[in-house]
């Protein structure tokens, strides 16, 4: 789908956004587990125990789903719930919002920055570009890292409590402002994800299979928004 939009002329070389939304596992909080002990069910039946975690401490590093091993509890912001989860990564292009490179990775809060960078390097060329992004990604390490790679950060600042990475170097210039306003249009393609490629829950167990549904997932975005911009210029 990415050759095809690039042989219509429809996507941008040199601008790009990146985001990273959750993607809710195929398993209950009941199946999230000690990893040292198994104790039997208090009640309830045997399909649906009756399960308390009252009082008790749950990670990650002490607990693990036995309905999917490589999800992870977690959660994006504070004052949510947090869900056993994976996490879904796109790279977009900003004339038409079209998503460029798809990745799934486990739950981590270093996650999307790493996924960033990985998805950066599959962009053609060597010339000069730039990636718009929320404030999760506004850390020195990613804007050193991203800025290595002949990036230009257009990363949204993090002026609470803290310093921002990013300065007036890069906020006077118009086209910062402008990659803001084009970064939203990624999460239409979150939004198309949960209503119409009914990934709001993922039906899939492991990183491997749920990847492969969120690339089928972006390319069928693709497909459409592709099918939509063809018809509207003929």
């Amino acid at each position: 789908m990415v050759e095809v939009a690039g042989q219509h002329g429809l996507l941008s070389d040199e601008h790009f956004t990146v985001d990273g939304t959750l993607i809710e596992a195929w398993a209950g909080q009941k199946s999230f587990k000690s990893k040292a002990r198994v104790e039997p069910p208090a009640g309830g039946d045997r399909g649906n125990p009756t399960v308390s975690f009252r009082g008790e401490q749950r990670s990650n590093d002490t607990h693990q789903s036995s309905t999917d091993a490589e999800a992870r509890l977690f959660k994006k912001s504070q004052g949510q719930e947090a869900r056993l989860s994976y996490l879904g990564h796109l790279l977009t292009e900003n004339r038409h919002g079209l998503a460029v490179a798809a990745r799934v990775t486990l739950a981590t809060g270093r996650a999307e920055r790493e996924a960033a960078l990985e998805m950066v390097e599959t962009i053609p060329g060597v010339h000069r570009v730039t990636l718009g992004a929320d404030k999760n990604y506004d850390t020195r390490d990613f804007v050193r890292e991203i800025r290595w790679r002949r990036v230009t950060p257009h990363v949204a600042q993090n002026n609470t409590n803290r310093r921002s990475a990013i300065d007036q170097r890069t906020t006077r210039h118009p086209g910062y402002a402008l990659s803001q306003k084009k970064r939203q249009r990624v999460e239409e393609i979150f939004g198309w994800r949960k209503t119409i490629g009914l990934m709001r829950k993922v039906r899939h167990r492991g990183r491997q299979r749920v990847e492969w549904m969120f690339t089928w997932m972006a390319a069928l975005y693709n497909l459409v928004r592709i099918r939509n911009l063809m018809a509207a210029t003929a």
